[in-house]
């Protein structure tokens, strides 16, 4: 199905080299725990992505939403993210007990850049936690606690080439029916 398929370090490099290098901001940007402005990034933000895989490598990506700041910043290397009623199939919660990396990606509407964090997860049954994360009056049955390996700013060119932040995204001109 796919030609000319990249199998090896050296056509990795080669590719590099045709690529080009990174800028020197873009190479150095990658911390080991949240800063001040990954922090403000996270109270703002109330929609993000996570990353999971299980132990054989099988993928999964799952949508997390609510009010800005729905994610707890306990310090500047842990997160907190309560979990909401959703399609209760706990494919996240499957993964990160055989696998716990995960990969999160924050967005705020209207905002051209995204916040990015790795680390390592476990699911958090903390109390404390859990009454401070309830949503009107609902306290969550869980979290997925996150321990920050790597936290990025990501300024993306592909907000802008999407178009998503823009009125006519909003509108819903041209899309299909839901699945």
């Amino acid at each position: 199905m796919f030609k000319d398929v990249l199998q090896t370090e050296e056509q990795l490099i080669e590719l590099q080299m045709q690529a080009g290098s990174p800028s020197e901001r873009s190479a150095n940007k990658v911390r080991g725990q949240l800063d001040g402005q990954a922090r403000e990034f996270i109270a703002q933000s109330p929609f993000i992505c996570l990353a999971t895989s299980n132990g054989n490598g099988d993928c999964d990506v799952s949508p997390k939403g609510d009010a800005p700041g729905f994610v707890l910043v306990l310090d500047d290397q842990h997160l907190f993210i309560p979990e909401r009623r959703g399609n209760r199939r706990l494919d996240s919660v499957r993964n990160i007990l055989s696998n716990p990396n995960v990969g999160l990606l924050f967005l705020i509407p209207g905002r051209n850049e995204a916040l990015r964090v790795n680390g390592k997860a476990v699911i958090c049954r903390d109390p404390e936690l859990l009454e401070k994360t309830a949503d009107h009056g609902v306290v969550p049955l869980f979290g997925i606690g996150v321990k920050v390996e790597e936290a990025f700013s990501h300024y993306s060119k592909a907000f802008n080439r999407s178009g998503i932040w823009t009125a006519a995204a909003f509108a819903g001109d041209g899309v299909s029916q839901s699945f």
